[in-house]
């Protein structure tokens, strides 16, 4: 079996942010969300992943994720030329899959519980597709499963009536029945090749779809406050684990402090973790707050947000929270006088002052 990561999407909700980076590679608890898909493909023994990439960001995610051996698989790189839509994705990805069945999964999304099991469901039951589905409060905005039986009878891509509130997880398996399938479709409204219609195609004629209800929580990346919900729910399953130095600070609750860090006169309460070599000087970092490698924090305080690597906050009077802030980013007090706010903001930025 094979692996299939979709990372060529432009990430325009995550702007400024992608601007500069693949969305894919913005970090959740310190680690890039293309990660956590590859790592959970290696750990259901799948040891070859190809990975669409964009002619943009391809280059950015080549150097940041290598031949795939710091994972213990081979990855090999699929350009799209343009993002023509999912089942688009899967044709180019024909040549490198050949007629091996295969793993796909979107590569802005996380999933809690992995895909060990739901491979070893799929080898032993062997349907031509196995999707994987959960409850969500708005159904309109996702591919939305209809199932008579216990299989999926129909699929639909953003419903305006949606008849069932089951979505697609943005991972799914196939043989390669799925290839005539996708060839056999029209692009849809959105002029893309819809996957969902892939599968249905493959539905429609007599082939069988297996449903699978993911019980555990399922993230989609694709938006700030995605991002701080999986920060939050990936630090609650932190260990702690203190490699850094402390001088006159306090850690409570579970906690992971990387080599190289040190904290002074700082209180950090988890989950949270400080990446390498970051200084924290008479600061306050609390819960579900995840602090990049080689940051500079001093007299500022932080909760529930996301601090790339390299960035500077200094010297504030009100605490940061809920906040997604980017790589090399200095945020810091000016003169005393006179008062005024000074901003630098890329385009798509949020700026909220409360």
């Amino acid at each position: 079996m094979k692996g299939l990561i979709l990372s060529g999407g432009k990430g325009t909700r995550l702007r400024p942010l992608t601007h500069t980076s693949a969305k894919q590679l913005v970090p959740v608890a310190n680690k890039p969300v293309l990660f956590y898909g590859i790592e959970a493909m290696a750990a259901a023994g799948i040891e070859e992943i190809g990975i669409i990439i964009a002619p943009e960001t391809g280059a950015e995610i080549r150097s940041a994720t290598g031949d795939g051996s710091r994972f213990g698989i081979s990855i090999e790189y699929i350009e799209q030329d343009e993002p023509l839509g999912l089942a688009h994705a899967v044709l180019t990805a024909e040549p490198f899959i050949g007629d091996s069945p295969f793993v796909m999964y979107l590569g802005d999304n996380l999933l809690r519980d992995g895909i060990v099991d739901l491979v070893a469901t799929f080898r032993s039951d062997a349907p031509e597709a196995l999707i994987l589905l959960t409850p969500v409060p708005d159904p309109e905005h996702y591919g939305v499963a209809e199932l008579e039986d216990g299989r999926v009878a129909r699929l639909v891509e953003k419903p305006e009536d949606p008849k069932t509130d089951l979505a697609l997880v943005g991972v799914y398996m196939f043989t390669p029945a799925i290839f005539d399938a996708a060839r056999s479709i029209e692009p849809s409204w959105r002029h893309e090749l819809e996957i969902t219609d892939a599968i249905q195609a493959l539905v429609d004629g007599g082939l069988r779809v297996d449903p699978h209800i993911v019980h555990g929580w399922w993230k989609d990346t694709g938006q700030v406050q995605d991002m701080l919900e999986a920060n939050r729910l990936i630090l609650d399953d932190v260990v702690e684990r203190l490699d850094g130095e402390l001088v006159e600070s306090r850690v409570e609750g579970r906690v992971i402090i990387e080599e190289g860090a040190r904290l002074e006169r700082t209180i950090v309460r988890g989950p949270a973790v400080i990446g390498r070599d970051s200084r924290i000087t008479d600061a306050y970092i609390g819960p579900y707050t995840a602090v990049g490698d080689r940051v500079t924090i001093e007299k500022a305080e932080l909760e529930h947000s996301i601090v790339l690597s390299g960035s500077s906050i200094c010297d504030l009077e009100y605490r940061i929270e809920a906040s997604l802030i980017g790589k090399n980013v200095k945020i810091g007090r000016g003169p005393a006088l006179p008062k005024a706010y000074r901003f630098v903001v890329g385009d798509n930025a949020d700026v909220q002052i409360l």
